[in-house]
């Protein structure tokens, strides 16, 4: 239970409704910041704007997935008011106050550093990257299906990147009758491919593994799909590059290949938001009730 918790849940998108209810359940005090337009009563929630938000009470802070933009800037959903993260508001916060966002970028890693609080980034947990690697595995299947003529069966597909998302996505590819090629640089990876019966090849070898491909799944933050490797494609091939912006994809010399490439970051988010955002709620959740533990600790 997280009673005498108080959390302040800043923006977000459909995603965050489900980590409020969740909070709600467990009896946490919640500050919603930026969801003026939400048409849903949470019970033990009060919707606030940045500057009525009492720091001084607030022991964890929720951002969105995505974090903020280098600006500062919250991404708000349900509203349409301009939130900004500064540190003028973190300074007033308890010095035990944790921050949870997705992701993070430079502005908020410097931010969390200025103002000395923890920054825990939760897309960089194994157990939440698993979970979601399910409605992201969803995601893209529904937009081969969508951008091709030819079954997944029997087609050729190549998966650049063999982490806790690549393995999901090489796994279930090949269990829909693809014929799956994986990618990577890790020589432990390519040995698990090999064990999986996929047929793995070094990212070295990679302008002569995609001449032959229908499918490419690009799961890499890095620009992995340059010109040099673009042009040894075939019209016919379709790049689905689900690593975070922008990509390991050079979109501009592919669209001018004539080779369909689609950047399609977060997809959980927007094929399943419900079952994201219980995804981020349950791990939360056992966070945030340590959280409790340790704060009921230091008041006893």
């Amino acid at each position: 239970m997280l009673s005498g918790l108080t959390v302040a849940v800043i923006g977000g998108d459909a995603r965050q409704l489900e980590i409020i209810r969740k909070l709600s359940q467990q009896h946490a005090k919640v500050f919603l910041v930026g969801f003026d337009q939400l048409d849903h009563g949470f019970i033990g929630a009060e919707k606030l704007k940045m500057s009525e938000l009492p720091f001084e009470q607030v022991d964890s802070m929720i951002l969105p997935v995505s974090g903020t933009t280098d600006e500062g800037a919250v991404a708000t959903v349900f509203s349409n008011e301009q939130v900004l993260l500064e540190a003028k508001y973190l300074e007033r916060t308890p010095a035990h106050c944790i921050l949870y966002s997705g992701i993070s970028n430079t502005y908020l890693d410097n931010l969390a550093k200025q103002v000395n609080r923890k920054l825990v980034k939760l897309f960089e947990r194994d157990d939440i990257a698993i979970y979601n690697s399910i409605p992201t595995v969803e995601g893209i299947i529904m937009m081969a299906i969508q951008q091709t003529d030819y079954t997944i069966h029997g087609s050729h597909v190549a998966v650049l990147g063999l982490g806790r998302t690549g393995l999901t996505i090489a796994r279930t590819f090949r269990a829909l009758g693809a014929d799956v090629k994986v990618g990577a640089a890790d020589t432990a990876h390519l040995a698990r491919a090999f064990e999986m019966g996929l047929n793995p090849f070094s990212m070295d070898q990679l302008k002569e593994e995609v001449t032959d491909v229908d499918i490419i799944i690009n799961t890499i933050p890095s620009l992995v799909l340059d010109s040099s490797v673009i042009v040894s494609m075939t019209p016919k091939t379709l790049i689905l590059d689900i690593a975070s912006r922008p990509g390991g994809t050079d979109f501009d010399f592919a669209q001018k290949h004539g080779v369909k490439a689609l950047l399609a970051p977060g997809l959980p988010g927007i094929v399943a938001p419900k079952t994201a955002g219980q995804i981020i709620a349950k791990v939360l959740s056992g966070l945030l009730c340590k959280l409790a533990e340790e704060k009921r600790g230091m008041e006893s």
